[in-house]
Protein backbone atom coordinates (compact mmCIF):
# COMPACT_ATOMS: atom_id res chain seq x y z
CA UNK A 1 0.00 0.00 0.00
CA UNK A 2 1.65 3.48 -1.08
CA UNK A 3 2.00 6.54 1.28
CA UNK A 4 -0.59 8.25 -0.07
CA UNK A 5 -2.91 5.50 -0.06
CA UNK A 6 -2.10 4.92 3.62
CA UNK A 7 -2.67 8.53 4.13
CA UNK A 8 -5.80 8.74 2.91
CA UNK A 9 -7.07 5.60 4.80
CA UNK A 10 -6.05 7.25 7.91
CA UNK A 11 -7.69 10.53 7.35
CA UNK A 12 -11.05 8.54 5.75
CA UNK A 13 -10.87 6.44 9.44
CA UNK A 14 -10.14 9.96 11.13
CA UNK A 15 -13.29 11.58 9.60
CA UNK A 16 -15.60 8.61 10.37
CA UNK A 17 -14.64 8.17 13.77
CA UNK A 18 -15.14 11.84 14.24
CA UNK A 19 -19.05 10.89 12.83
CA UNK A 20 -19.72 8.25 15.39
CA UNK A 21 -18.16 10.33 18.58
CA UNK A 22 -20.55 12.78 17.17
CA UNK A 23 -23.95 10.58 16.90
CA UNK A 24 -22.55 9.25 20.53
CA UNK A 25 -23.03 11.91 22.12
CA UNK A 26 -26.36 13.58 20.77
CA UNK A 27 -27.68 9.99 21.67
CA UNK A 28 -26.42 10.51 25.33
CA UNK A 29 -28.17 14.01 24.89
CA UNK A 30 -31.23 12.42 23.46
CA UNK A 31 -31.17 10.22 26.49
CA UNK A 32 -30.68 12.82 29.27
CA UNK A 33 -32.88 15.34 27.55
CA UNK A 34 -35.92 13.19 26.51
CA UNK A 35 -35.61 10.34 29.16
CA UNK A 36 -33.75 10.73 32.23
CA UNK A 37 -33.77 15.12 33.43
CA UNK A 38 -37.47 14.90 32.97
CA UNK A 39 -37.84 12.66 35.00
CA UNK A 40 -35.70 13.57 37.75
CA UNK A 41 -33.26 11.54 37.04
CA UNK A 42 -29.77 12.51 36.76
CA UNK A 43 -26.51 10.56 35.55
CA UNK A 44 -23.24 9.47 37.16
CA UNK A 45 -19.71 11.56 36.37
CA UNK A 46 -19.02 15.27 35.08
CA UNK A 47 -22.44 14.45 33.53
CA UNK A 48 -24.10 14.39 36.79
CA UNK A 49 -22.42 17.57 38.75
CA UNK A 50 -23.22 19.22 35.72
CA UNK A 51 -27.21 18.93 36.19
CA UNK A 52 -26.98 19.69 39.51
CA UNK A 53 -25.26 22.35 38.72
CA UNK A 54 -27.56 23.68 35.66
CA UNK A 55 -30.65 22.97 38.62
CA UNK A 56 -29.44 25.16 40.98
CA UNK A 57 -27.89 28.01 39.55
CA UNK A 58 -29.70 28.06 36.17
CA UNK A 59 -26.93 27.81 34.02
CA UNK A 60 -27.39 25.89 30.37
CA UNK A 61 -26.84 22.18 30.95
CA UNK A 62 -24.74 22.48 27.68
CA UNK A 63 -22.32 25.35 29.45
CA UNK A 64 -21.80 23.56 32.69
CA UNK A 65 -20.69 19.96 30.37
CA UNK A 66 -17.98 21.83 28.51
CA UNK A 67 -16.85 24.02 31.04
CA UNK A 68 -16.18 21.10 33.72
CA UNK A 69 -14.88 18.69 31.50
CA UNK A 70 -11.84 21.11 31.03
CA UNK A 71 -9.64 20.16 33.21
CA UNK A 72 -10.05 16.51 32.65
CA UNK A 73 -9.81 16.50 28.70
CA UNK A 74 -6.23 18.04 30.02
CA UNK A 75 -5.27 15.28 31.92
CA UNK A 76 -6.34 12.65 28.93
CA UNK A 77 -3.87 14.89 26.38
CA UNK A 78 -1.25 14.39 29.15
CA UNK A 79 -1.74 10.79 29.54
CA UNK A 80 -3.04 9.08 27.00
CA UNK A 81 -2.22 11.25 23.90
CA UNK A 82 -2.95 14.44 21.79
CA UNK A 83 -5.49 12.28 19.33
CA UNK A 84 -7.75 11.12 22.30
CA UNK A 85 -7.91 14.59 23.81
CA UNK A 86 -8.79 15.76 20.23
CA UNK A 87 -11.61 13.26 19.86
CA UNK A 88 -12.47 13.89 23.66
CA UNK A 89 -12.94 17.77 23.12
CA UNK A 90 -15.39 17.01 19.66
CA UNK A 91 -17.32 14.55 22.06
CA UNK A 92 -17.87 16.80 25.00
CA UNK A 93 -18.80 19.89 22.94
CA UNK A 94 -20.99 17.39 20.64
CA UNK A 95 -22.62 16.66 23.44
CA UNK A 96 -23.02 20.12 25.30
CA UNK A 97 -24.86 21.51 21.66
CA UNK A 98 -27.04 18.33 22.07
CA UNK A 99 -28.42 19.08 25.38
CA UNK A 100 -29.00 22.49 23.99
CA UNK A 101 -30.69 21.68 20.97
CA UNK A 102 -32.66 19.04 22.51
CA UNK A 103 -33.46 20.81 25.56
CA UNK A 104 -37.29 21.34 24.58
CA UNK A 105 -37.38 17.82 22.70
CA UNK A 106 -41.01 15.64 23.92
CA UNK A 107 -39.85 13.62 26.67
CA UNK A 108 -41.16 10.03 25.70
CA UNK A 109 -41.31 7.94 28.96
CA UNK A 110 -43.21 9.30 31.79
CA UNK A 111 -43.57 8.46 35.21
CA UNK A 112 -42.57 4.82 34.94
CA UNK A 113 -39.49 4.49 37.02
CA UNK A 114 -38.50 1.52 36.03
CA UNK A 115 -39.13 2.39 32.42
CA UNK A 116 -37.41 5.45 32.84
CA UNK A 117 -34.02 3.89 34.21
CA UNK A 118 -33.79 1.07 31.92
CA UNK A 119 -34.17 2.77 29.11
CA UNK A 120 -32.83 6.29 29.63
CA UNK A 121 -29.40 3.69 30.72
CA UNK A 122 -29.61 1.80 27.65
CA UNK A 123 -29.64 5.56 25.07
CA UNK A 124 -26.99 6.91 27.09
CA UNK A 125 -25.05 3.89 27.71
CA UNK A 126 -24.84 3.16 23.79
CA UNK A 127 -24.02 6.97 23.23
CA UNK A 128 -21.05 6.87 25.81
CA UNK A 129 -20.13 3.63 24.42
CA UNK A 130 -19.76 4.59 20.79
CA UNK A 131 -18.16 7.28 21.48
CA UNK A 132 -15.27 5.17 23.66
CA UNK A 133 -14.94 2.62 20.84
CA UNK A 134 -13.80 4.99 18.44
CA UNK A 135 -11.09 6.97 20.60
CA UNK A 136 -12.96 9.33 22.83
CA UNK A 137 -15.09 10.00 25.94
CA UNK A 138 -17.75 12.02 26.67
CA UNK A 139 -16.85 12.41 30.44
CA UNK A 140 -13.85 13.09 32.08
CA UNK A 141 -14.36 11.05 35.24
CA UNK A 142 -12.90 7.79 34.09
CA UNK A 143 -10.12 9.62 33.06
CA UNK A 144 -9.63 10.93 36.63
CA UNK A 145 -10.20 7.38 38.01
CA UNK A 146 -7.02 6.34 35.69
CA UNK A 147 -5.10 8.72 36.91
CA UNK A 148 -5.89 7.93 41.14
CA UNK A 149 -4.93 4.01 40.25
CA UNK A 150 -1.46 5.09 40.19
CA UNK A 151 -1.06 6.99 43.20
CA UNK A 152 -3.74 4.75 45.41
CA UNK A 153 -4.19 1.19 46.32
CA UNK A 154 -7.15 0.65 44.40
CA UNK A 155 -8.39 -0.16 41.11
CA UNK A 156 -9.93 1.65 38.21
CA UNK A 157 -13.22 0.49 38.47
CA UNK A 158 -13.35 0.74 42.38
CA UNK A 159 -12.27 4.25 42.11
CA UNK A 160 -15.21 5.28 39.06
CA UNK A 161 -18.08 3.87 41.66
CA UNK A 162 -16.15 5.59 44.87
CA UNK A 163 -16.18 8.88 42.94
CA UNK A 164 -19.89 8.31 41.35
CA UNK A 165 -20.98 7.66 44.74
CA UNK A 166 -19.85 11.13 45.75
CA UNK A 167 -21.66 12.27 42.71
CA UNK A 168 -24.86 10.70 43.89
CA UNK A 169 -24.84 11.89 47.22
CA UNK A 170 -24.93 15.54 45.34
CA UNK A 171 -27.51 14.42 43.19
CA UNK A 172 -29.78 13.50 46.16
CA UNK A 173 -29.57 17.17 47.24
CA UNK A 174 -31.28 18.16 44.25
CA UNK A 175 -33.62 15.16 43.58
CA UNK A 176 -34.01 13.68 46.78
CA UNK A 177 -32.98 10.29 47.92
CA UNK A 178 -34.96 8.20 45.45
CA UNK A 179 -33.87 10.62 42.06
CA UNK A 180 -30.38 9.51 43.63
CA UNK A 181 -31.10 5.62 44.02
CA UNK A 182 -33.18 6.11 40.45
CA UNK A 183 -30.02 7.77 38.83
CA UNK A 184 -27.47 5.24 40.37
CA UNK A 185 -29.59 2.18 38.83
CA UNK A 186 -29.78 4.14 35.55
CA UNK A 187 -25.48 4.61 35.52
CA UNK A 188 -25.28 1.12 36.72
CA UNK A 189 -27.27 0.10 33.27
CA UNK A 190 -25.65 2.67 31.36
CA UNK A 191 -21.91 0.99 32.29
CA UNK A 192 -23.21 -2.64 31.15
CA UNK A 193 -24.07 -1.07 27.79
CA UNK A 194 -21.31 0.59 27.44
CA UNK A 195 -19.44 -2.75 28.15
CA UNK A 196 -21.29 -4.52 25.31
CA UNK A 197 -20.79 -1.53 22.93
CA UNK A 198 -17.36 -0.47 23.44
CA UNK A 199 -15.89 -4.11 24.76
CA UNK A 200 -12.87 -2.80 27.53
CA UNK A 201 -14.14 -1.62 30.29
CA UNK A 202 -11.90 -4.00 32.27
CA UNK A 203 -9.15 -1.53 34.58
CA UNK A 204 -6.36 -2.43 31.79
CA UNK A 205 -5.75 -5.10 29.08
CA UNK A 206 -2.78 -7.14 27.66
CA UNK A 207 -2.07 -7.07 24.11
CA UNK A 208 0.46 -10.04 22.71
CA UNK A 209 1.51 -9.02 19.35
CA UNK A 210 3.22 -11.15 17.48
CA UNK A 211 4.82 -9.23 14.18
CA UNK A 212 7.80 -8.79 11.06
CA UNK A 213 8.40 -5.41 12.88
CA UNK A 214 9.01 -6.15 16.51
CA UNK A 215 11.34 -3.17 16.92
CA UNK A 216 9.32 -0.47 15.13
CA UNK A 217 5.97 -1.35 16.93
CA UNK A 218 7.62 -1.09 20.58
CA UNK A 219 9.14 2.06 19.42
CA UNK A 220 6.19 3.55 17.90
CA UNK A 221 4.18 2.47 21.64
CA UNK A 222 6.60 4.07 23.36
CA UNK A 223 6.53 7.08 21.79
CA UNK A 224 3.11 7.56 21.17
CA UNK A 225 1.60 5.94 24.13
CA UNK A 226 4.54 5.99 26.48
CA UNK A 227 4.21 2.35 27.35
CA UNK A 228 6.94 0.23 27.66
CA UNK A 229 6.95 -3.20 26.33
CA UNK A 230 8.54 -6.84 26.85
CA UNK A 231 10.08 -9.42 24.59
CA UNK A 232 9.47 -13.01 24.94
CA UNK A 233 11.43 -15.19 22.67
CA UNK A 234 9.06 -17.52 20.96
CA UNK A 235 9.17 -20.25 18.30
CA UNK A 236 6.62 -21.79 15.72
CA UNK A 237 5.26 -25.29 16.52
CA UNK A 238 4.97 -25.80 12.31
CA UNK A 239 7.35 -23.72 10.80
CA UNK A 240 9.94 -23.96 13.85
CA UNK A 241 10.84 -20.21 12.81
CA UNK A 242 12.10 -18.24 16.17
CA UNK A 243 10.22 -14.50 16.62
CA UNK A 244 9.77 -11.73 19.13
CA UNK A 245 6.63 -11.90 21.03
CA UNK A 246 5.71 -8.45 22.57
CA UNK A 247 3.49 -8.04 25.27
CA UNK A 248 1.85 -4.77 26.91
CA UNK A 249 -0.33 -4.06 29.25
CA UNK A 250 -2.69 -0.60 28.63
CA UNK A 251 -5.49 0.97 30.10
CA UNK A 252 -8.74 0.75 28.36
CA UNK A 253 -8.72 4.31 26.98
CA UNK A 254 -5.67 3.48 25.23
CA UNK A 255 -7.33 0.80 23.72
CA UNK A 256 -8.49 2.25 20.45
CA UNK A 257 -5.14 4.37 19.83
CA UNK A 258 -3.12 0.81 20.15
CA UNK A 259 -4.85 -0.91 17.70
CA UNK A 260 -4.38 1.75 15.52
CA UNK A 261 -0.68 1.75 15.95
CA UNK A 262 -0.67 -2.21 14.82
CA UNK A 263 -2.86 -1.45 11.99
CA UNK A 264 -0.47 1.32 10.86
CA UNK A 265 3.00 -0.39 11.47
CA UNK A 266 1.64 -4.09 10.15
CA UNK A 267 -1.87 -5.23 9.32
CA UNK A 268 -0.87 -8.40 8.93
CA UNK A 269 0.26 -8.75 12.85
CA UNK A 270 -1.15 -11.55 15.12
CA UNK A 271 -2.54 -10.47 18.15
CA UNK A 272 -4.40 -11.45 21.50
CA UNK A 273 -5.84 -9.50 23.72
CA UNK A 274 -6.86 -10.10 27.31
CA UNK A 275 -8.88 -8.00 29.75
CA UNK A 276 -7.09 -7.57 33.41
CA UNK A 277 -8.91 -6.71 36.62
CA UNK A 278 -5.62 -4.61 38.11
CA UNK A 279 -2.32 -4.16 37.81
CA UNK A 280 -0.30 -3.13 40.46
CA UNK A 281 3.37 -2.75 41.11
CA UNK A 282 6.07 -3.54 39.00
CA UNK A 283 7.10 -1.58 35.79
CA UNK A 284 3.01 -0.53 34.68
CA UNK A 285 3.93 3.35 34.64
CA UNK A 286 3.40 6.14 31.87
CA UNK A 287 5.78 8.11 30.58
CA UNK A 288 5.09 11.41 29.45
CA UNK A 289 4.54 11.97 25.84
CA UNK A 290 4.55 15.63 25.64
Amino acid sequence: MSTITKQKSRKLQAVLRVLLIIVGAFTTAYGLEAVLIPNNVSDGGVTGLSIVGSELIGIPLGSLIAVLNIPFVFLGYKQIGKSFAIYSVIGIASLAVGTILMHQVPTIIQGDTLLVTVVGGIIIGFGMGLALRNGGALDGIDMLAVLLSRKLPFGTSDLILFLNIFVFIVVSTIFGLQGAILSAIAYFIASKVIHIVEEGLSGSKTFNIITNEPELMVETIRNRLGRGATYKLAEGGYSNEQFKEITCVINRLEDSKMKEIIREIDPTAFVTVYDVAEVKGGNFKKQDIH
